[in-house]
């Protein structure tokens, strides 16, 4: 129902919105200022260090989608925008 009011073109827009969204938060201005940087944190009394915690896991997909979707979004969002120039 949703994808009928959308349609397929406003999905992949917005697919491809907030991948470059996750792609360009800054590690060092962003991401370190909240507590998310890629840094691990120093467990305290000898704790063990959360790797499965949601936190962790988000962390972990930014670095992810940062390292891997670089050149893939660049021709990505080439090839939108040409397709939006030629065809409107």
């Amino acid at each position: 129902m949703v994808l009928g009011f959308f349609g397929f073109g406003g999905l992949v827009y917005v697919s491809i919105l907030l991948t470059n969204a996750i792609a360009i938060l800054s590690e060092d201005r962003f991401l370190a200022r909240i507590g998310w940087g890629s840094t691990p944190q120093s467990p305290s009394f000898g704790g063990a260090i959360d790797n499965t915690s949601v936190k962790a896991r988000i962390v972990n997909l930014i670095a992810s989608v940062r390292t891997l979707m670089r050149i893939p979004l660049i021709a990505i969002n080439t090839t939108v925008i040409v397709y939006e120039l030629i065809l409107g």
